[in-house]
């Protein structure tokens, strides 16, 4: 099947901010637009919210007044749901309620004709339970939109046990022709964006738990070394504490309480003091205060010379670094891999304690270094000293990242440090994904990238870092807490042997 027609009638139900702007898209890409909404004159406001957003486009001369005098016109406030009988096309864009969105979609297909699809912009809502009781649930399809839906290119086409392929086809077809990026997922809790995600959100809150760093650290390694647009607590924060503790539940739940989806007690507990982030003032961050810098380690003395041995792997960068610095430079190809400068012996995290590692390995100085998607780019770098380390093995590490130009935040000694740990579960839970056959491996880095802006897809990045180092931390990381959230996805076991 193929797209809908540019002339088809599309009806969107609820006029909030979402709905507003799937109204948008559709009307820019020429169809006819019915907006509804239960609430008197939300419509109309909706559409005058849709003139002055474009307004804006206008003065940057991005856009005429004419076509958004064209694009707005296309878009018809409707006074009672009978409007939308003659759509090819329902979307609904209303409260995440499941017997509420039961009556509206019962209510819809009632007016419509057997051909008129039936989507769900819903985020967390099962479409199979959606299309359950309908006369027709083969016609009923997930089309979930990420906000501000005018701005972001991602579409989750979802489809439920009787969502008809061609049904699931075609909305794929018609988002990819309104400019969309769209991706099939099968209906599993929270899809594919949101459940991948729950780990960028879970690791840092963990670490804010146990005290790995202040909350503006990890946020700053998360952006700096990990490339991330915002840090995971700022993003919680903005997004709101209640509302992704409230996905956190959910996934959890609908998951059966499967460890690797466990909400955080933390964030539990801001909930219910009220602190929700940047809408009621206070999260993590103080809005009424200066948002706080990282905590950088006080300058150490300068290093001269530097050992570095064996390959680096996704860190090979780092030796790129010190070719091109002033530091005298040793290089012996053979050997464990690791950095020695004065009494520190530098090694990149693979997601044991550096104590632990240190004992394994005799190397009591041994200070781990976090992993950086770019180390060139990165202005921190986070590392963390084994209990065996002197203090002077730990000013010898501080003192190699600052004469690479980076500052330097001392993390506690935990499993995996910060960065790497995060990737590899992020990588984990789209390995698991694809296995469990929510979606494929493109679609899944689709998702990520197109829908919360991540700087890899988690499988693109997984042959960065080596599917090897992938599992080693997931597994180190599962012998060191013991749980079952860290338990490697049996696709990634699998993917390690294809080119064996």
């Amino acid at each position: 099947m193929s797209a809908l027609s540019s002339e088809a009638q599309i009806a969107i139900i609820g006029a909030g901010t979402m709905g507003a702007g799937i109204a948008q898209v559709a009307a820019a890409a020429g169809h006819p637009v019915v907006l509804f909404d239960v609430v008197e004159g939300a419509a109309q406001r909706g559409i005058e919210s849709i003139s002055t957003g474009l307004a804006g486009l206008v003065s940057k001369g991005k856009k005429t007044q004419t076509e958004v005098d064209e694009l707005v016109a296309r878009i018809s406030p409707a006074q009672s749901l009978d409007s939308v009988k003659d759509s090819a096309l329902v979307i609904e864009v209303i409260i995440e309620d499941l017997a509420i969105k039961r009556k509206v979609l019962a209510d819809i297909e009632a007016l419509c004709s057997a051909d008129t699809i039936i989507a769900s912009n819903t985020s967390s809502i099962s479409i199979s339970a959606l299309a359950a009781k309908l006369q027709r649930p083969e016609k009923v399809v997930g089309m979930h939109f990420f906000n501000p839906a005018a701005i972001l290119k991602l579409v989750e086409v979802v489809s439920g046990l009787q969502t008809d392929p061609g049904v699931a086809a075609t909305i794929y077809d018609t988002a990819l022709a309104w400019g969309k990026k769209p991706v099939h997922a099968k209906s599993t809790p929270g899809f594919i964006v949101n459940r991948v995600a729950r780990s960028f959100y879970a690791e840092a809150l963990r670490s804010v738990t146990e005290q790995v760093a202040s909350v503006a650290t990890i946020d700053t390694l998360m952006r700096s070394c990990g490339s991330f647009k915002m840090g995971p607590l700022q993003l919680v924060d903005l997004i709101g504490q209640d509302v992704n503790c409230a996905v956190s539940q959910s996934v959890y739940a609908a998951y059966f309480q499967d460890k690797r989806f466990l909400p955080s007690v933390l964030q539990a507990e801001m909930v219910v003091a009220g602190l929700l982030g940047k809408k009621s003032g206070r999260g993590f961050y103080d809005y009424s205060q200066a948002t706080p810098e990282a905590e950088i380690a006080a300058k150490a003395d300068p290093v001269s010379k530097v050992k570095v041995v064996g390959k680096l792997y996704c860190a090979d960068a780092l030796l790129e670094l010190v070719k091109h610095s002033e530091l005298e430079l040793e290089y012996i190809e053979d050997g464990l891999p690791r950095i020695e400068v004065g009494e520190a012996v530098l090694q990149l995290t693979d997601g044991r304690t550096a104590s632990q590692r240190a004992a394994e390995q005799c190397t009591s100085n041994l200070v781990l270094f976090d992993y950086a998607l770019d180390y060139a780019a990165c202005s921190h770098i986070g590392i963390s000293a084994a209990v065996q380390a002197s203090d002077q093995a730990l000013r010898d590490a501080t003192g190699f990242f600052q004469s690479l130009g980076k500052h330097v935040c001392l993390l506690k000694d935990v499993p995996g440090i910060q960065v790497m740990r995060t990737v590899c579960m992020l990588i984990n839970e789209a390995y698991d994904a694809v296995n469990q056959g929510v979606c494929d491996f493109a679609a899944v880095d689709i998702a990520m990238q197109a829908g919360v802006a991540y700087p890899r897809g988690p499988i693109a990045w997984s042959q960065e870092i080596g599917l090897q180092a992938v599992v080693q931390v997931l597994q180190n990381l599962q012998y060191a807490y013991g749980e079952e959230r860290y338990r490697t996805s049996p696709l990634l076991l699998t993917e390690i042997h294809r080119n064996d």
